[in-house]
């Protein structure tokens, strides 16, 4: 869809500098060529290829667990000192997801997660052919530091997709996150039982290789203002618009990346989670379902020896969480059906447009202390039978799934195109706690409870659940009071509906005037120093939109009614 035309003097405020105009290009300049208006197939293979990505950096985490044994035997050390190579790996990807995170909003998503995949592979390198266990550590640690994780990737589908059209896509992706998590012990238990523990390590970079080379090739940069400068250069190249700038572009090298502009990128992740209750309550939520369920996965192998389980069939006893996945999965589609309908129905309503996300939820978080407690008193060994504790297994998939995928949601609703930083805190909250409860959970299920030591330690984690469980309902209540208390998430709520009356498309924070010349573009530095973010993040004017929002469709059309292309999206 184009949009109707319009001159530069009623889209833009010019100022002069120097001898020439520098004029900053605005989405409603480019739409047709961002990636908004990629063909249907085209945003559906970026996504695959996503898909794949995300994969292959959750298998990574979980793949070395297969080589503990092999590690413990060549190197001499304890087998809980040979899992402190996937608990460090955890650990440190936690702060990786961080780290790299805001820099996918800065310098685009393309270059970003190359550089991740690349790093990622070549520290898979030194553990492969390690003479000592050291080398190990160092290598996992750096590898962990190296991974860019799921907050680069669902920041992707906000590059890609439309407001209302960012569901289907979120729940795709946040499958691949769980999933990737499960592929690695299937796979591991055959590479344990027939290969060398290296191998291990092989397999990984040989898939990471892959997929870093599938991505390169065939996935184009998705960031919004990286391809707006992109274009803008293009369009001074070819004489079409001389005085034509991105918005990244009226910021000079020096101040785009001092020392304080680079602290400030890499802190905005961190300030995030600790300055938005939104933030940091999801991903607490998030973060302790998942170490709770990590702990109950680390049972597995001394459950299902009591059945006599050979490795391999260790490994594919996971596989009933990979169903409930695809069951919850699956659940979520009329879900979001009913979700999409609602705000729509509702579009003054900020509980149709927010906490109606958290529905589903509502009746899917239950399940995890379900699944518990029905795995906690299968899972004594014969005389029953094993299938009892798979089927408890596969309803706690389903709780954690459904946690993941409500609360990532909820997130990029709230913070839209900075959603990777926010996700950022999501994914650091998980790994980071389930690294760190890599090493305790092993003896926590062996010495706690005596003879019914596997059922007492499950049972406990199954008490613990009901608290997660109680404060999902506590969150879907009072999340109206989080946003109000969420500085940032209420200042973009606050742009959203000045750009819905307005006829604009939120895509950066405002901070005013459309004004781009140098002067300007130094004057928004200071303004995005002060809040904790760069130009490109948070500098913006009024982009122009192109489909209805929910919530404000009407007062667009009797603001602007000859402007019927312009009002603004619903965030998601």
């Amino acid at each position: 869809m184009r949009f109707p035309s319009r001159g530069l003097e009623d889209t833009h405020v010019i100022e002069k500098t120097g001898t020439y105009d520098k004029i900053e290009i605005q989405e409603e300049d480019c739409y047709d060529e961002l990636g908004y208006s990629f063909p249907s197939w085209k945003k559906w293979w970026i996504l695959s290829v996503i898909f794949i990505v995300q994969v292959s950096m959750n298998f990574n985490t979980s793949l070395f667990s297969n080589a503990v044994d092999g590690v413990s035997e060549e190197f001499g050390v304890s087998k809980q000192a040979a899992r402190l190579g996937a608990a460090i790996f955890l650990i440190t990807y936690a702060f990786g997801c961080e780290l790299w995170a805001p820099w996918s909003e800065e310098l685009g998503r393309k270059p970003v997660l190359q550089a991740s995949l690349f790093l990622v592979n070549i520290w898979q390198v030194p553990v492969g052919i390690a003479p000592n266990f050291a080398t190990i550590l160092v290598g996992r640690a750096l590898g962990g530091l190296s991974s860019a994780g799921g907050s680069v990737t669902l920041g992707m589908i906000a590059d890609i997709f439309e407001a209302d059209k960012q569901q289907y896509a979120v729940a795709y992706i946040v499958f691949s996150s769980v999933g990737g998590s499960v592929l690695g012990p299937v796979v591991g238990g055959f590479v344990e039982e027939y290969c060398a523990w290296r191998w291990n390590i092989w397999i990984q970079l040989i898939f990471g290789g892959a997929v870093q080379l599938l991505h390169l090739l065939t996935v184009p940069e998705t960031r919004t203002t990286i391809m707006m400068d992109k274009i803008a250069r293009k369009r001074r190249k070819t004489g079409q618009d001389p005085n034509l700038y991105g918005p990244n572009e009226l910021v000079s090298f020096a101040d785009r990346f001092s020392a304080k502009e680079i602290l400030l990128t890499w802190i905005r992740p961190f300030k995030m989670y600790l300055t938005e209750p939104i933030v940091l309550t999801l991903s607490l939520l998030s973060g302790f379902s998942d170490a709770l369920i990590f702990m109950f996965i680390q049972s597995f192998d001394q459950v299902y020896e009591q059945w006599d389980f050979n490795t391999y069939e260790l490994g594919l006893s996971f596989i009933p969480i990979l169903v409930g996945y695809f069951i919850a999965w699956f659940s979520f589609f009329p879900a979001i059906k009913r979700n999409v309908q609602e705000r729509k129905n509702n579009p003054d309503d900020e509980r149709a447009q927010y906490e109606s996300r958290l529905w589903w939820l509502l009746y899917t978080a239950p399940c995890l202390p379900i699944g518990l407690i029905i795995f906690a008193w299968t899972s004594t060994g014969p005389p029953l039978h094993w299938i009892g504790s798979s089927i408890a297994a596969a309803i706690v998939g389903i709780a954690n799934y459904s946690i993941y995928m409500a609360t990532i949601d909820y997130m990029v609703c709230a913070y839209g195109p900075y959603s990777a930083s926010a996700t950022g805190g999501n994914g650091w909250s998980r790994d980071f706690l389930a690294g760190v409860l890599t090493l305790p959970a092993s003896p926590f299920f062996k010495n706690i409870g005596g003879k019914n030591h596997l059922a007492i330690a499950s049972t406990i984690l199954f008490c613990i659940s009901f608290v997660l469980v109680i404060a999902v309902y506590v969150i879907y209540w009072k999340g109206p009071v989080l946003r109000k208390r969420s500085p940032f998430a209420q200042q973009l709520s606050d742009a959203r509906a000045e750009l819905d009356v307005g006829g604009g498309r939120l895509s950066r924070m405002p901070t005013g005037s459309r004004a781009s010349s140098f002067a300007r573009s130094q004057q928004n530095l200071r303004i995005r120093q002060n809040m904790g973010s760069r130009h490109s993040s948070f500098v913006a004017s009024k982009p122009q939109s192109r489909q209805p929002s929910f919530a404000n469709e009407r007062a667009a059309r009797s603001a602007a009614p000859s402007r019927k292309n312009s009002v603004a999206n619903v965030p998601v």
